[in-house]
């Protein structure tokens, strides 16, 4: 289930906002400048899908998407518990960093958890399968996989090294708790 906690940027212990409806999600990170969506396949999507296959599945949002926001390319990413590069892959994006370019990513399958640091503020928000979240750029934010990653993305990207996290040096991903995904 998607979830968003909001908290002041040094009391990582108390949120000051929880919701788990989609609807309330989207309307914080609004505030914020950041989307939240909801998409459904118009296909079944089978283990072991193509990349093709994916896409092809949610292909009237990616074109809406990629016709209002410009962007230039679209892939997908899949990891599973077992990749033998889970733990590094994980480190890459647990501190604080920005890009020069929004990051968008739909989840076809899987979760992860983007928290987002803004102002004096933390939005901490969990995806899962059917959520797109779109980070502006510059945004200052971390990116969890887990211990165990398993998710399948689909990324949109306006310049090939639009990606490239510019770390900010501060410790606040530090001072929030790791992500560990719920069993729902």
């Amino acid at each position: 289930m998607s979830r968003l906690r909001i908290f002041e940027e040094n009391r990582p212990e108390q949120p000051l906002f929880e919701s788990t409806d989609g609807n309330a999600i989207a309307a914080e990170l609004a505030r914020i400048g950041v989307t939240f969506e909801r998409w459904h396949a118009t296909k079944p999507i089978e283990p072991g899908a193509s990349p093709e296959e994916v896409m092809e599945a949610y292909r009237a949002d990616i074109d809406r998407l990629v016709a209002e926001r410009g962007f230039r390319t679209v892939d997908v990413v899949s990891i599973a518990p077992d990749n033998p590069n889970r733990e590094e892959m994980r480190r890459k994006f647990l501190d604080e960093h920005f890009h020069k370019e929004d990051e968008v990513r739909f989840f076809v399958a899987g979760s992860g958890l983007f928290t987002l640091h803004v102002d004096d503020k933390v939005y901490e928000v969990e995806c899962v399968k059917d959520d797109l979240i779109a980070v502006p750029d510059g945004t200052r934010h971390w990116f969890d996989m887990g211990p165990q990653p398993n998710f399948v993305a689909i990324r949109f990207f306006t310049e090939p090294d639009g990606w490239v996290g510019h770390f900010t040096g501060t410790d606040i991903a530090q001072r929030f708790p790791r992500y560990e995904p719920q069993v729902h």
